[in-house]
């Protein structure tokens, strides 16, 4: 292999940490609205701004387009509402969250610390690695 290929190989390792700064923070805002509709039922513009320390403009943005890739449904002065394409989103994103958390834990960290560092973890695993994480959580669990 000649150096310039090998460069070229060492690019394709940033594929993958693209993809992942590029839908984490949907991948947040579906978590969160499942999160506050399974707690009170819904989820508005100012409690989604509130949980994700953001302000409204940003919020109501970011809602916008996840609107046009077919995640959620907005109407005027009515709470929002993920579509089924966007409630299984945050399912997955729920569950990817767990098992890093998991696997933290059985590696000694602190609960509070493994929930903090879950969240910039989570999205950047690879599905592979995300599985070997799982079993050996589950294998120290006994």
């Amino acid at each position: 292999m000649t150096q310039e290929n090998s460069r070229l190989d060492v690019s394709q390792n940033f594929v993958q940490t693209r993809e992942a700064h590029r839908t984490e923070l949907v991948q947040d805002y579906v978590e969160v609205i499942l999160d506050l509709t399974e707690l009170y039922g819904e989820a508005r513009l100012v409690d989604i701004a509130k949980r994700l320390g953001v302000a409204h403009p940003t919020v109501s943005k970011a809602l916008k387009k996840m609107e046009t890739e077919g995640l959620v449904v907005l109407k005027p002065y009515r709470a929002l509402r993920l579509t089924a394409e966007g409630e299984a989103l945050a399912k997955q994103c729920r569950e990817r969250h767990h098992t890093v958390v998991a696997f933290l834990l059985a590696l000694g960290v602190e609960p509070d610390t493994a929930e903090i560092e879950a969240e910039g973890i989570e999205h950047h695993v690879g599905e592979r690695t995300l599985g070997l994480m799982a079993k050996f959580a589950a294998e120290r669990r006994g």
